[in-house]
């Protein structure tokens, strides 16, 4: 189904009711909810896998239910009265986020009154909650945690919030990762929650994993499952066009048959690091009463995660190249996926940076750990 609506995802800017309803009827946004709320608790490989499958059919699908489904893990970290009434009460729940805390939360009894205009709210359009992102202020001014200004994510039933169409891009844009603003909205305290550091009160294994690592994985099988689409789209161009000025089809020339062997191996030993890196944290997750896993294993699987995102890239152009003009165009599967590919390498979980971060941490040196 996803598959059948690809096209008209991309065009939309959104997912169309019948597939949004067909996602959430089948659990997908509740996979790292917590069975003790109501949700399914997936276990990670699993998990990642679901969202590569998404991502092989479209990947605007996929990554907005990579969304929805991993920022879900804050469920375990609020009353389960809250989460029940966010995730499992309201039909067909997803929130949509936003990255940065822009927003204020004034403290009033009870809670808090929240204003802002927040960006980047992948998914909003089929949201039932909107997560603000916002600062604490209280007497005027940012209040205090932990020596740190105070942050905390806002939970507000979509009908309270104004959706601006925003999100005007070329590739990945049935993501409709669109701008929300909130304006002096009542949010009681028991629907806000810490972005980091929020005790776990629904505990186990899957909320061990950061929430930053969860997107990286999924945003990595993302790109893979794209990159592999990509191949079977090149396939068939391959076997059917015959370049001007060269003998036989595009399949028959040596650099193609290079481009698709490189394109092979690199897809594969990108998907068994970041398998091999998401089975590894979950061994540990499983495996001890600590409350987060080593800085080992995060750091395995942010190089993994990204990794995957760099080679899928890599895939996207080789064969874009190998493909000449008859790609170009709109319309065409694999002109879709390219700049699809190019909207993923340009996101946070993408950056070269993380590189970095793990040499430094391979090298003994201090880090940190925020991206982990």
């Amino acid at each position: 189904m996803v598959r059948e609506n690809a096209d008209q995802i991309d065009a939309a800017r959104e997912l169309p009711k019948p597939v949004f309803h067909a996602l959430a009827d089948a659990g997908l946004y509740l996979m790292a909810v917590p069975r003790a709320v109501g949700g399914l608790e997936v276990d990670f490989p699993t998990y990642v896998q679901v969202i590569e499958e998404l991502a092989k059919a479209d990947a605007s699908t996929a990554w907005t239910v990579s969304q929805g489904a991993n920022w879900s893990t804050y469920s375990a970290r609020m009353t389960r009265e809250a989460a029940r009434e966010i995730w499992i009460d309201t039909p067909r729940s997803v929130v949509s986020n936003t990255p940065a805390p822009t927003a204020k939360a004034v403290v009033v009894p009870g809670g808090f009154r929240v204003t802002g205009r927040q960006p980047f709210s992948t998914g909003c359009k089929h949201a039932s909650w909107v997560a603000a992102h916002a600062q604490v202020i209280e007497n005027g001014e940012v209040r205090q945690r932990n020596g740190k200004p105070e942050v905390r994510y806002c939970l507000v039933p979509v009908a309270q919030v104004e959706l601006l169409d925003t999100w005007h891009t070329k590739g990945m844009r049935g993501t409709g990762t669109h701008t929300f603003e909130v304006t002096d909205v009542f949010v009681p305290e028991e629907r806000t929650v810490f972005p980091y550091g929020a005790p776990i009160v629904s505990p186990g294994p899957r909320y061990k994993i950061p929430l930053t690592l969860g997107f990286a994985a999924g945003d990595g099988m993302v790109a893979l499952g794209l990159a592999r689409s990509f191949i079977n789209g090149f396939f068939e161009v391959a076997g059917a066009k015959a370049p001007r000025n060269l003998q036989g089809l595009l399949r028959d020339q040596s650099i193609s048959q290079v481009a698709v062997g490189e394109a092979e191996a690199a897809v594969r030993s990108g998907r068994a690091f970041l398998m091999g890196a998401v089975r590894d944290i979950w061994k540990e997750a499983t495996s001890t009463d600590e409350p987060t896993v080593s800085l080992d294993a995060r750091t395995n699987l942010r190089l993994a995660a990204t990794h995957a995102i760099r080679l899928a890239a890599g895939i996207v152009e080789s064969l874009y190249t190998a493909c000449g003009a008859t790609v170009v165009f709109d319309g065409h599967v694999l002109h879709r996926l390219f700049h699809d590919m190019h909207v993923i390498t340009q996101h946070s979980q993408g950056r070269l940076a993380h590189y970095e971060i793990v040499g430094k941490h391979t090298l003994g040196l201090q880090i940190d750990e925020s991206r982990l």
